[in-house]
């Protein structure tokens, strides 16, 4: 049935209030206005950020809006266009972006950042540019997370957060570079600037994590330690580059006393993927203060970070990272293509395949411990 036009109604998972399970429902996706296309999402990665939005609303000074639809690391199908939409046309095949590309703002006309201007507030409501959305529910209005949504079978976003990719690209693989992978892999090579034949440390062995030990390793970084306090990621991680496994919970001292002991007084490089506060200051302390780059990676809005002034003003650099670093829209489509020339590692990530109507039990799993990435096949 021609859809082009008309109202859809599908499935999606709807968080109603913070920190409940989510509820399958009926939805309606509008058609997209100007400048707007509407996604038939095929896959969705499940993503800690995800678990971080709906646990943490109500803890924070910026409480964020509900009922919404969480989902960010998708891939679908374009099923239909808004008016002046020039980039990308029906059955093509996209990935949605939390970070937009507009190629004409002061920023992505900068080569010091990826973070576009173009409708980046609204996304940060989970609305889209003219301060609505366009999925409703029982006849209420329904947010979208960052202005994607893509634990809906059907979703609406900005042109400027989608980018076209390969026609033969699997898309319930290339969903991870979404987010988490890109995230995690620019990390190291984007913002560290990971170098050939440094040290490195990596806290946290998710999905990001993993990935930023992948980066440590395509960079030429010659150790590699994975840090993390669940043992099964020892060998996991090995098969994305690491060198050494610690499990701070095997030792009495701090992490950050291990790994300076262990590097003969700090790695040149460390990469903080939990968002933890309390992590990443033993992400800073690991370094070394010759010139040792931390780079912020995990995301929270829970806590404070304070830090021993010396440590900065001996010489060690702190940087954040946000979707690893990389212009958005140029960046996926090249993550996309180095994927399927088997530079870059995917399938490994992907421990669970389930149905929409499972995702609090991919949740379950990922909280546990359980899975490094679960896809939710639509």
């Amino acid at each position: 049935m021609e859809t082009e036009g008309k109202v859809i109604k599908c499935k999606a998972a709807v968080a109603w209030e913070p920190g409940k399970p989510f509820s399958i429902e009926e939805v309606e996706v509008a058609p997209p206005k100007a400048h707007e296309v509407r996604i038939k999402i095929v896959a969705s990665g499940v993503c800690h950020t995800d678990w971080t939005f709906l646990h943490e609303v109500g803890k924070t000074m910026n409480p964020q809006p509900f009922p919404v639809i969480l989902g960010h690391e998708g891939a679908g199908v374009v099923e239909s266009v808004g008016p002046g939409v020039t980039k990308m046309s029906k059955g093509d095949k996209v990935i949605p972006l939390v970070v937009p590309q507009c190629g004409q703002c002061e920023r992505c006309l900068s080569p010091k950042t990826n973070l576009c201007t173009k409708n980046w507030e609204m996304n940060q409501k989970c609305l889209l540019a003219d301060g609505t959305s366009r999925i409703t529910c029982k006849n209420q209005q329904i947010y979208q997370f960052i202005g994607v949504s893509t634990f809906s079978e059907y979703t609406v976003v900005p042109e400027d957060n989608v980018t076209k990719i390969h026609p033969d690209a699997p898309l319930d693989k290339v969903c991870l570079l979404g987010c988490g992978v890109s995230t995690g892999y620019g990390a190291a090579v984007n913002t560290g600037k990971v170098e050939s034949g440094s040290t490195c440390a990596v806290f946290g062995l998710g999905a990001v994590g993993l990935a930023a030990v992948m980066g440590c390793k395509a960079a030429g970084a010659s150790r590699i330690i994975a840090v993390d306090i669940n043992p099964d990621k020892s060998e996991i991680a090995k098969t994305f580059g690491a060198t050494e496994f610690v499990n701070p919970k095997e030792h009495s001292q701090p992490i950050q006393e291990v790994l300076r002991k262990l590097t003969n007084g700090g790695v040149d490089f460390s990469l903080e993927c939990v968002g933890n506060v309390g992590v990443m200051r033993s992400a800073v302390e690991a370094c070394t203060p010759a010139g040792g780059v931390c780079v912020m990676v995990g995301w929270t809005r829970m806590g404070e970070l304070t830090l021993v002034s010396e440590d900065i003003l001996l010489g060690k650099t702190l940087k954040g990272s946000y979707f690893g670093g990389w212009k958005s829209a140029e960046a996926v489509p090249k993550l996309v293509q180095d994927y399927m020339s088997g530079k870059l590692l995917l399938d490994e990530f992907v421990t669970h395949r389930l149905t929409l109507d499972q995702v609090n039990q991919a949740f379950e799993l990922m909280i546990t411990g359980k899975s490094i990435r679960t896809v939710i096949n639509m």
